[in-house]
């Protein structure tokens, strides 16, 4: 099974634009004339002595208003310039790019798509941009919500460790349209670029992108059509307040503009107060129509000259009117292409198949090229395998084989060595556990994209306190009343945890004991052994804290404790008593469990993440990654068989479930389920972002005391 992956577009040879030097043949005419006697006039002299200068333009086929005409435009640049300057007509943004790509013009207006293809693409550059009606260039991109929302609160709150876009995971979007700049675009890339989400799909076609939004939002997010209620910037921020979503994508201005009118009755009538809606911290900003030219076939002393022109078509009557009635802008600034499309190109080359989208359009061929030559996998390696069929280098063979490129293993001995390859852009992928996860989540902004499966098909299991049946906190818990909170009566209790610092034991209920204000914390607040005292303090000092290798040590400890009335609650995971005293067969339970009912578990607090992949945003573009995403998810799709009826015939082989066919030549440690199975020792990989599969473990375990130096030091992290 095959996979191809498209590479960005590389650039083409130019055609260089040759033009006869009219000055040249003509001096030869006039001397020739001058002996016949037949010279023309001095003004014919001058006119047919001028440089010929040529504007891209969209020309309609009449002008009921005149003043619109772009005739007027390149009129007014032949008087300031000198030069003889026409127009040549085109018909689309994408006739403009050939235009000057193959020199049939000098300067195009465009569009900043089509910018910053042309670009990208063609080494074309920006001698200008025009203004927009407040005197920028551009403007901002910003997600709204509403102030009353735990995003709002995230971002007002001052506290750099929660992060307003990580809690978007999940929650319903309102774009302004399919492909909108600021509503979409702009939006998606930040979000993708900056590990936030990942693409789901062909990272080839756009189309990828509104499963990618579905995916990482919700299948409730607002995509509109032209002409329903929630279209355009005013329809976005409608989606918001009316409920319908929990964050809108718009521009700097639309809150003001149709909610922040001095004279409130001009505001729409679905406007809530101005001061009810917040703007997150601007990810970008949408260019306003650039003047684009190309450098290997224009002069650059003309192009400075005509820059200039063009920025002081403000200085006069004419030149105003022309940039009201043609260009539709107050005023041209003169820029580059690096300063006025950087922002906007850094985000929209990450949306999936944007840049076959505008291929498409604009009728540009695509690279089938991927973007870099060498994935490498950060790995935890032995010095020998006894079992070949465990050797990593499986699973490297496997990527290479599904990506076309060479994929070699990074070895590594700790995941202190893990992080460290990926914040340093040694590696570009590696498998970790959570809390090293965590750690290069949140102080390295790496990013996650898959985790692997428990044996229950999830990628994670939920924690739990467990007490007995009939205790005061199981009455608390049972009885409806919400007055009656069975974590505020642990106080005082006796706790039994699973080990020191352990996840479901320990980490996950008590970073929620003290982030709900039940514990406060003993001691500093950046020492671990603070939460040695922060437990003792608020259960008792007879809380169970066991060693390895103690009877009330992991979680059939931790539940031990609790039935043999040595404590009286215990912490764990929400598969332990079932484990252990809810067998079918009552005599495989542990010989000292009670009856399984008589257990009873409080709601779920929060959960303990599986290994997830984790990748650094900064290191690895997003086609690169999907790609290697791709690949590690098609380890799903092959599964080895024995005598597997076909057609008639039984097959032994790697049986691909996408396309019905056996393998029966490779060896059996290369299927795809056989390299899950012994090399990461799961039955299955999903696609997951950071938010969605660390957020819940990474709310609790920040409010531990000292956890980010207890991390730093056990991996042994320097700055």
């Amino acid at each position: 099974m095959y996979i191809r992956f498209l590479g960005r577009p590389k650039p083409v040879g130019l055609n260089m634009k040759t033009r006869t030097l009219k000055s040249t043949i003509l001096v030869f005419l006039i001397a020739t004339a001058s002996l016949a006697g037949c010279l023309g006039s001095d003004d014919e002299k001058e006119e047919s002595n001028l440089e010929e200068f040529v504007i891209a333009y969209s020309i309609k086929d009449d002008y009921t208003n005149v003043d619109e005409n772009p005739q007027r435009l390149a009129d007014y640049m032949s008087e300031e310039l000198n030069m003889d300057v026409s127009l040549y007509p085109i018909d689309s943004e994408g006739a403009a790019l050939q235009a000057l790509r193959f020199g049939n013009a000098d300067i195009a207006f465009m569009d900043g798509g089509a910018a910053w293809v042309g670009w990208q693409q063609y080494g074309l550059e920006a001698i200008a941009a025009d203004q927009k009606s407040d005197g920028r260039t551009y403007y901002s991109a910003h997600a709204v919500v509403l102030k009353d929302s735990e995003i709002a609160a995230a971002h007002l709150d001052d506290d750099p460790s929660t992060d307003p876009f990580s809690l978007m995971a999940g929650k319903t979007s309102c774009h302004t349209g399919w492909l909108k700049s600021a509503g979409m675009l702009l939006p998606m890339g930040f979000l993708i670029g900056n590990g936030y989400a990942n693409v789901i799909g062909d990272a080839n076609d756009v189309e990828s992108l509104r499963s990618t939004i579905t995916n990482f939002f919700s299948e409730d997010s607002s995509i509109p059509d032209s002409g329903t209620p929630y279209y355009s910037y005013s329809g976005a921020v409608k989606c918001l307040t009316e409920g319908a979503g929990d964050v809108a994508f718009a521009k700097d201005s639309t809150i003001a503009s149709y909610c922040g009118n001095d004279d409130a009755t001009a505001n729409e009538a679905w406007c809530l107060p101005e001061s009810d809606y917040i703007l997150l911290p601007s990810y970008g900003n949408a260019p306003s129509h650039p003047v684009m030219y190309n450098p290997t076939t224009t002069d650059a002393d003309t192009m400075t000259l005509v820059q200039d022109v063009l920025v002081a078509m403000k200085d006069s009557t004419e030149g105003q009117s022309i940039l009201s009635d043609v260009l539709n802008t107050p005023a041209i600034s003169a820029t580059t292409a690096t300063e006025h499309l950087a922002s906007y190109g850094n985000l929209i080359e990450d949306v999936p198949g944007i840049s076959a989208y505008y291929d498409t359009k604009f009728e540009i061929n695509d690279s089938v090229t991927p973007t870099i030559s060498n994935i490498r996998i950060a790995f935890e390696m032995k010095d020998d395998y006894e079992n070949p069929a465990e050797n990593p280098q499986v699973l490297a063979d496997f990527i290479a084989e599904q990506t076309g490129v060479t994929v070699t293993l990074y070895p590594v001995a700790s995941e202190g060595a893990i992080i460290e390859a990926l914040r340093f852009g040694n590696a570009d992928i590696a498998f970790m556990d959570g809390g090293a996860a965590w750690v290069g989540w949140k102080e390295y902004g790496l990013a996650a994209m898959a985790a692997d499966l428990k044996s229950d098909g999830r990628t994670h299991y939920d924690a739990h306190a467990v007490v007995l049946n009939g205790s005061d906190i199981a009455n608390a818990y049972l009885d409806n009343d919400d007055s009656t909170d069975p974590f505020a009566m642990m106080a005082g209790k006796t706790s039994c945890h699973t080990g020191w610092l352990k996840s479901a034991g320990m980490l996950l209920p008590m970073g929620h004991l003290i982030s709900q204000g039940y514990a406060p914390v003993v001691g500093p607040q950046d020492d671990i052994e603070s939460l040695r005292d922060t437990i003792t303090s608020f259960f008792n000092e007879n809380a169970s804290i066991p060693e390895s290798g103690t009877p009330y040590y992991s979680y059939s400890g931790a539940v031990k404790c609790l039935t043999e009335g040595v404590g009286d609650v215990a912490f764990a995971k929400d598969s332990t008593v079932a484990s252990y005293c809810g067998k079918d067969d009552a005599s495989e339970n542990a010989d000292w469990c009670l009856p399984e009912s008589e257990y009873i578990l409080l709601p779920s607090y929060g959960s303990a993440p599986s290994h997830p992949v984790m990748y650094n945003p900064a290191t690895l573009d997003v086609q690169t990654r999907t790609a290697i995403l791709n690949a590690m998810l098609a380890l799903n799709d092959e599964m080895y068989v024995e005598d597997y009826p076909m057609q008639g015939q039984n097959y032994t082989g790697c049986y691909s479930m996408i396309t019905h066919q056996v393998d029966t030549t490779s060896p059996q440690s290369a299927c795809g389920d056989q390299i899950l199975s012994n090399v990461l020792n799961t039955g299955g990989l999903v696609e997951v972002n950071s938010q969605e599969h660390l957020g819940s473990y990474s709310s609790l375990i920040s409010a531990i005391p000292g956890i980010s130096t207890y991390f730093d030091s056990k991996y042994e992290i320097t700055e």
